[in-house]
């Protein structure tokens, strides 16, 4: 198995503590974002999660799913600045980072074309049919900048081991019915599937959103492979990057966050 990062959870979540972060938001699901939350008082990371405190299984995933499902919205036209904001290379404020080809790319070179970036479903919006519906459509937890090449490549698939090696994308890897990632961000992947399975529980005109074990999901709002997911969690825990990513979009769009980037811990507390 191929994998880079071995530092642990611990210098994460202490990094995480050290943010003030505005009250969770009050505004509905269908809210457009456009500016930073305009809250009256701050409150730490571990404030934000006193709901869930205590609990494992599924009264935690039950807990974090009433925590985080007060959030705003973008529209998907919306996604497009917001991405050149939440993925912005730290070493140059003009470029993007592609999240499997870990090329950086001019944020402007966004579209369609063969080299341009577009919006990448980390979970597939095929899986559930929600296709690009405010909501887990345009989802900022699990959208991210890629290549419109290798996008097309990973297309639907489900996550596994495996496969040739992808064009464009050092380290990934692609077979019929799934698709590796590289290894800096194998953890990032299986934290934004899981944010997905916790934030759409079925009760708000979307798919329940859950894991299973098996690839070839289809369009069953399923993604595999968990036990997977679960080993990459572990062994690609949180870095800056992804923590300021869930800041961002925590401060200026969705006012809520990812808790498996605060908390890498609890996947295994859930599933």
């Amino acid at each position: 198995m191929r994998f880079s990062r071995t530092a642990p959870w611990a210098a994460g979540l202490a990094a995480a503590a050290l943010f003030l972060i505005p009250a969770t938001a009050t505004a509905g699901p269908q809210r457009t974002a456009a500016a930073p939350h305009p809250a009256t008082a701050a409150t730490s990371v571990a404030d934000y999660y006193a709901p869930a405190a205590g609990k494992t299984g599924a009264a935690l995933k039950a807990a974090l799913h009433d925590i985080i499902k007060n959030q705003s919205t973008v529209t998907y036209d919306g996604v497009w600045n917001a991405l050149k904001v939440t993925d912005q290379d730290p070493a140059n404020p003009n470029n993007v980072i592609l999240v499997y080809s870990g090329r950086s790319q001019s944020k402007n070179s966004n579209g369609g074309g063969v080299d341009d970036w577009n919006r990448e479903h980390v979970w597939a919006k095929s899986h559930g049919d929600f296709g690009t519906a405010t909501g887990p459509g345009t989802d900022l937890h699990h959208l991210r900048p890629e290549d419109v090449t290798v996008n097309s490549t990973r297309g639907n698939k489900d996550f596994d081991m495996g496969g040739s090696p992808v064009a464009q994308a050092p380290g990934s890897y692609t077979d019929a019915d799934s698709f590796e990632p590289r290894d800096a961000v194998k953890g990032d992947v299986a934290r934004m599937l899981l944010y997905m399975a916790v934030r759409y529980e079925g009760g708000d005109g979307f798919p329940d959103l859950e894991m299973d074990d098996k690839v070839n999901n289809g369009t069953a709002p399923l993604f595999g492979r968990i036990s997977l997911l679960k080993q990459w969690n572990q062994m690609d825990p949180p870095d800056a990057f992804e923590r300021r990513r869930n800041q961002v979009i925590f401060d200026t769009y969705q006012h809520n966050r990812n808790p498996f980037i605060d908390h890498p811990e609890w996947v295994n507390s859930i599933w």
